[in-house]
C-alpha cells in the first residue's frame, strides 16, 4: 500500500466512523466534513446518523480527488453502513475504491460472536466490539477496535493529550486533543466541550498531512 493510500485509509477507519459526539444522543443528523491533504481541499466526508448513538443506524459516504498538474493521481471512495445496537457494532457493510483497488467488508453479531467477512477471510471476534467510531467518545476506552476498510481487529492506545484551540471556519475553539494509534497509523483527534468531534489530522512518511475539519 503507498503512503497515500495508507493516509487516506488511516483517515477514513471507520470509514464507518461517525462524525460527531455530542454529549446527548442525536437524531437524524447529516454532518458534513472537508478533508484536506497539505492544505488543498481535495473532498469530503459526509456522515448521517439516524437514532441514538447507542442503536443507530449510520451512513457515510467518501470523495477524495488528488489531483497533480490537472491529472488525477489518485481517487478515492467509499461507501458504508453501521447498525449499532446496545453501544455494540451490530452489522457493517463498506465499500472502497482505492484508487482502483477494491475491498468489500461485511460483518454482523451473532449467538456466539461478530462475524467478518472481507471475501479474502472470515474471521469471528468477540460479540461487542466497535469501529473507529470518532462520533462516540466510548470508543476511546477500547483495548482493539475494527478497521471497517480492511476487516482488521486492531490493537490501540490512547493518549489523552490535554487541552487545545482548533480553528474552524476561522472561529477558535476550545478542544480536548487526543491521540490514537495503531498499526501504522497514528491520528490525533480535536473534540469540543461538548464532545462534538472538530477536526482530525495524520501524518504520512514523507511529512505529508491529511485534515478532517467539520464544516
Amino acid at each position: 500500500m503507498s503512503q497515500l493510500n495508507r493516509l487516506l485509509a488511516v483517515c477514513l477507519l471507520f470509514a464507518m466512523s461517525w462524525a460527531v459526539a455530542a454529549a446527548n444522543d442525536s437524531l437524524n443528523e447529516t454532518l458534513m466534513f472537508e478533508v484536506f491533504l497539505d492544505g488543498k481541499k481535495i473532498g469530503y466526508h459526509r456522515f448521517e446518523i439516524d437514532g441514538p448513538r447507542s442503536n443507530a443506524a449510520v451512513r457515510s459516504e467518501a470523495s477524495f480527488d488528488v489531483k497533480f498538474l490537472f491529472v488525477t493521481a489518485f481517487s478515492y471512495r467509499h461507501s458504508a453502513q453501521e447498525n449499532w445496537a446496545g453501544g455494540c457494532l451490530n452489522e457493517i457493510e463498506a465499500r472502497t475504491d482505492s484508487n482502483g483497488k477494491k475491498l468489500n467488508v461485511i460483518g454482523a453479531r451473532t449467538d456466539d460472536g461478530f462475524v467478518i467477512d472481507t471475501g479474502e477471510r472470515e474471521a469471528e471476534l468477540p460479540a461487542c466490539i466497535m469501529t473507529f467510531a470518532y462520533w462516540n467518545p466510548g470508543f476511546l476506552e477500547q483495548p482493539r477496535l475494527l478497521n471497517p476498510q480492511t476487516g482488521e481487529y486492531l490493537a490501540v492506545e490512547v493518549e489523552e493529550l490535554g487541552n487545545d484551540l482548533v480553528t474552524i471556519d476561522g472561529r477558535e475553539i476550545p478542544a480536548r486533543l487526543v491521540r490514537v494509534t495503531a498499526r501504522q497509523m497514528d491520528i490525533t483527534l480535536w473534540y469540543s466541550e461538548t464532545s462534538e468531534w472538530l477536526a482530525l489530522e495524520s501524518v504520512a512518511k514523507g511529512g505529508r498531512i491529511i485534515r478532517y475539519e467539520l464544516s
